[in-house]
């Protein structure tokens, strides 16, 4: 056992803590600390993926079956490391865009802890740890939800808590049922089921799915999210890109392919259920992406759809799905993160929440605003960006299974394209080219974002089109952890 492997997550936990018990004279020491901070707790993951890989720790065995563990394997690797690069550039824009929300002191305490719960999730080795993670993740991101405690964000952060307590309770029961039938939560890659399919199982591992799948954001419990959206926008890009709704996202993963098992699902009217579920939420969310006015609620909605694209790829149940869904959830946190952002700089600089009000920003705020359209064409699927190789992935896969719910995932993708290639070049093509009547005047004051918030866009804008264009050794990675292997 190696015990190191818990660092990180310990760290992240007595960091974030220390800024409540510190007396900073000024907002560039608190600033300065919570980078620093969030850099060490990166380094310590980084130095956990490289050299621990395979190994496992026992924090508290309550009994043979129950036991608090972690372990690093593929699949929490791929998820720790998407992470553990994100966050401390997600810090820095933090920084600057915190002086716009105030009480950074509280912001910060609570948003380096998330990054400790988060890879605590990452790590899991078995349910039982995972759903602990789980729901202390639910209630630490809360303060994040509720920063500014006004009506509003009072209103989401309980409908966030409802739904995610209540997704997270029919988790648990069938996570129940899986202990009574096998008397074990360990993560395996095949899942600890065997024989010929149950009913009772099927029901449960639904249960699991739609539990999980609040986090997710799947129809019609979805409603948090976009209800979430009054946050800070450094705490909407978190749940949007990062840890919240991909901890939905990887909790099924785990839940299919090293719980329940793949083989054991595929086939059954249980794997055609998820499937469903998947499907209809990316026509759903792309729909309402397009008919929302608000920037940071389309965005919002297009999330929706998005991680749909990955429980999709998850649904199909095969080793080319899984591939898919791996690529799209690494791809969409790099290009969603830069989308919420630009959202966040225009509302910073400018106070605009709208997408009518960002009419000739492109010229004002090029930095920002390149940004947003090379990582719009990306979610697009424009080839060569990261986007194109991930849905092609996940099309491909469904195209093979060569039945009927596998043509509706492919028929939900290229309507899902469509609809992202309107809602999304409508604000691109507003932004670029103003209308003929177009008053100048108005934007006469309109200015870049400062280098601590654009920095960190174009950091990300750039590493993901690094990694468009060299997706062939990624993409061996991802086939190889959806195989089961490191």
């Amino acid at each position: 056992m190696n015990y190191l492997i818990i660092l990180p997550i310990i760290a992240a936990f007595l960091l974030g803590a220390g800024v409540r018990f510190q007396k900073f004279e000024t907002t560039e020491k608190l600033n300065r600390y919570a980078v620093i901070a969030t850099l060490l707790v990166s380094a310590c993951a980084a130095v956990v993926l490289v050299s621990m890989a395979g190994e496992s720790a026992v924090l508290f065995r309550f009994n043979e079956a129950l036991i608090i563990s972690f372990k690093v394997d593929g699949l929490g690797t791929v998820f720790a490391a998407m992470v553990s690069f994100l966050w401390p550039l997600a810090v820095i824009y933090a920084t600057e865009y915190m002086k716009h929300e105030g009480n950074q002191k509280k912001f910060f305490t609570f948003y380096i802890m998330t990054f400790g719960v988060t890879l605590g999730i990452a790590f899991s080795a078995n349910m039982l740890t995972l759903y602990l993670c789980y729901e202390v993740l639910t209630f630490i991101t809360l303060p994040l939800v509720m920063h500014t405690i006004d009506e509003k964000t009072i209103y989401a952060g309980r409908k966030y808590m409802i739904y995610s307590v209540s997704g997270a309770s029919l988790a648990f029961v069938g996570m129940m049922v899986i202990l009574s039938r096998t008397g074990s939560l360990e993560f395996v890659y095949g899942g600890l089921m065997t024989g010929t399919a149950d009913t009772t199982v099927l029901v449960a591992y639904l249960m699991t799915f739609v539990g999980f799948g609040v986090k997710a954001a799947i129809f019609p419990l979805h409603g948090w999210l976009p209800g979430a959206s009054v946050a800070p926008t450094t705490v909407t890009a978190l749940l949007h890109a990062v840890a919240v709704v991909k901890a939905g996202v990887f909790a099924i993963m785990r839940s299919t392919y090293y719980l329940f098992g793949a083989e054991y699902l595929y086939g059954t009217w249980a794997q055609t259920a998820v499937m469903t579920i998947a499907i209809i939420t990316i026509c759903f969310g792309s729909w309402m992406a397009l008919r929302s006015k608000h920037f940071k609620r389309r965005l919002a909605y297009s999330t929706v759809s998005q991680l749909s694209y990955i429980l999709l790829g998850v649904a199909i149940m095969t080793p080319s799905g899984f591939t898919g869904a791996l690529s799209h959830m690494v791809f969409h946190a790099l290009m969603k993160i830069v989308l919420f952002y630009t959202a966040g700089s225009v509302l910073y600089m400018n106070h605009k929440e709208y997408i009518r009000d960002i009419e000739g920003y492109g010229a004002k705020m090029p930095k920002t605003f390149m940004c947003f359209t090379i990582s719009s064409l990306a979610l697009i699927g424009v080839p060569p960006l990261s986007g194109f190789f991930s849905k092609f992935s996940i099309a491909t896969a469904a195209a093979s299974m060569g039945t009927a719910i596998g043509f509706a995932g492919i028929c939900a993708l290229m309507f899902s394209a469509l609809f992202t290639a309107m809602y999304l070049l409508q604000i691109v093509v507003l932004a670029y080219l103003p209308h003929k009547d177009f008053d100048t005047v108005s934007v006469a004051k309109v200015k870049e974002a400062p280098k601590a918030m654009t920095a960190p866009v174009i950091a990300i804008t750039v590493t993901m089109v690094v990694l468009s264009l060299l997706s062939s050794p990624l993409f061996t990675l991802f086939e190889t952890v959806a195989k089961g292997g490191y």
